[in-house]
């Protein structure tokens, strides 16, 4: 059977803009759009050109995409023509082959938003259309507040569309814009566009997530007969976010009836990079990427339960709907006091250390690991610190450097512009072999601002180690969590620290201490021990 074609409109540079707290600079929507080019996407839309300077930078210096690239504006204004509406102007003058506008499809919004009348409304929305179809562009419509507009004026919402549609819009995008609609609004407003004369292949979705439902209702539009699919990476977009293209591309692509009946832009490689684009965005907003998300997230596949755990070992399908590696992630077994010994051989198998069953080392790292996870550790957090203890117990833990001692200052003084700032300095001291290094540094970054004594810490044991510094240079601590684990004068306090590297590998380290610079630092040696491992670096001598 032939597969009909669906395309795929990405909106991240202008409706992720809308997020709270998120502002791409020109470098960060650059790296953005090659990557979306680079997954598969055929529409990227990049801001609105004239509204910020930003943008208008962008559309300048647009990188060169397979995509269609497509600028973003209103329909022209009331009083004067599109070819003399100096904001559409601004937004054709980019250049874009496809330009998107949006118009009020809702009478409310028409009467009261705008101030004018319904009957000049449509000829708003007619004669922006045709004017982007004179220039020989590539036209889309957004109808804004499309399913509000139906429940409360069904004629004039489809009037707004058949418009648009009439004067020449390749996409009419029938929008969400306030995310109330539910599935069954949806499916039903598609189908009613489709009844009133706009055929589906000329139908776009683009949905809102304030009632938890933008994915769900994307794929009814899909189902209903709209073959356009508009969303964000990650799901960005303004209040609760947008329908996440991240959830729904491979949805599209694996799973029924969609996987037989449509076509997309993104092939089975371009998929296994999903996980690496979606943790890519989060470290241009540097976000801690979401670890229950859907098929990118580090718990995606994660299975705790030995129950679980023990079924997985036998057959990966009982508890997971889709391989892992299909969207670049990986399984992972965590270890914790609920842990038997099915998970144990799972998760050291993973980690290239195969133990045979009985093994009566196995009984040994469950017991050690249960003790340390009862006076604070938390293993099923903190898989590289697992295979540390692990390797302890199987004799396979590489001794690179042994820590000699180390000290943290924190000093508060007044800087040269009298100003009252806070520094924290540490000095760590290593032993490699017969060599003894010292390394010290401070927490202030690059724009003088302070970032902690474990910034510090974590600056000074990574400055400096000898013959393994080339093999840690890219390493970074992207993340790091704190909890007090007991009250009390004796509390005491877990830390984990997640690190990253160039090949965009991230692992987790735990460390548990009543001080919580020493938890820390402990968290931080481990992660430097397993990115040495995980490297295949040798140990260079023992240390003295």
């Amino acid at each position: 059977m032939t597969r009909e074609r669906l395309y795929l409109f990405d909106t991240t540079l202008r409706d992720g803009q809308q997020t709270q707290g998120v502002d791409f600079s020109l470098e960060d929507k650059t790296r953005i759009a090659k990557a979306l080019d680079a997954l598969g996407l055929d529409y990227i839309e990049g801001g609105w050109p004239g509204a910020n300077p930003t943008d208008s930078d962008f559309f300048a210096q647009a990188p060169r995409t397979r995509a269609t690239f497509t600028a973003f504006g209103m329909t022209k204004r009331a009083g004067r023509s599109a070819a003399n509406d100096e904001v559409l102007a601004a937004v054709m003058n980019a250049g874009t082959p496809a330009v998107c506008l949006v118009g009020k499809t809702h009478d409310f919004h028409v009467e009261t938003a705008l101030g004018i009348g319904l009957d000049e409304n449509l000829e708003n929305i007619r004669a922006s259309i045709a004017h982007i179809v004179a220039e020989g562009r590539e036209a889309l419509f957004d109808a804004e507040h499309f399913f509000d507009g139906l429940r409360a004026n069904p004629d004039y919402a489809l009037a707004c569309v058949k418009a648009a549609f009439e004067a020449g819009a390749r996409w009419v995008v029938l929008c969400d814009t306030n995310g109330g609609a539910l599935p069954h609004d949806v499916r039903k407003g598609v189908m009613q566009v489709i009844e009133a004369g706009v055929p589906g292949e000329r139908l776009g979705i683009h949905t809102h997530n304030d009632t938890e439902n933008a994915v769900a209702n994307s794929l009814v539009a899909v189902a209903a007969g709209a073959r356009q699919v508009q969303g964000t990476l990650n799901g960005l977009g303004e209040r609760c976010g947008n329908a996440n293209l991240v959830s729904l591309i491979p949805t599209l692509l694996l799973k029924e009836p969609y996987a037989s009946r449509f076509e997309i832009g993104v092939d089975a490689a371009a998929l296994a990079s999903l996980t690496r684009t979606s943790r890519l965005l989060d470290d241009i907003l540097n976000r801690v990427p979401n670890r229950a998300a859907p098929y990118v997230g580090a718990s995606a596949f994660t299975h705790k339960a030995g129950l679980h755990a023990s079924a997985i070992l036998k057959d990966p399908t009982t508890y997971e709907h889709i391989p892992p590696e299909r969207v670049g992630n990986v399984r992972n077994v965590p270890m914790s006091n609920q842990a038997g010994q099915s998970n144990l051989r799972e998760r050291l198998e993973a980690a290239g250390l195969p133990v045979a069953k009985g093994d009566p080392r196995l009984a040994a790292i469950l017991t050690d690991v249960k003790q340390r996870e009862d006076r604070g550790y938390a293993y099923d957090s903190a898989e590289a610190s697992f295979d540390l203890v692990a390797r302890r117990h199987l004799g396979q833990l590489p001794r690179f450097f042994e820590v000699e001692r180390y000290r943290v200052t924190v000093d508060r003084r007044y800087n040269a512009l009298h100003e009252m700032i806070t520094v924290s300095e540490a000095v760590v001291v290593v032993n490699i072999g017969d060599e003894r290094l010292m390394s010290v540094s401070d927490s202030v970054d690059e724009t003088g601002s302070d970032q902690g004594p474990v910034n510090a810490l974590s600056r000074a044991l990574a400055k400096d180690l000898g013959p393994y510094q080339a093999a840690i240079e890219d390493l970074h601590l992207v993340d790091f969590r704190v909890r007090i684990t007991n009250g009390g004068t004796e509390a005491v306090t877990r830390v984990l620290v997640d690190s990253e590297d160039a090949q965009g590998r991230r692992w987790s380290t735990v460390g548990v201490s009543a001080n919580i610079v020493d938890a820390s630092f402990q968290a931080l040696v481990d992660a430097i021990t397993w990115k040495l491992i995980r490297d295949g670096v040798q140990p260079v001598a023992a240390p003295r």
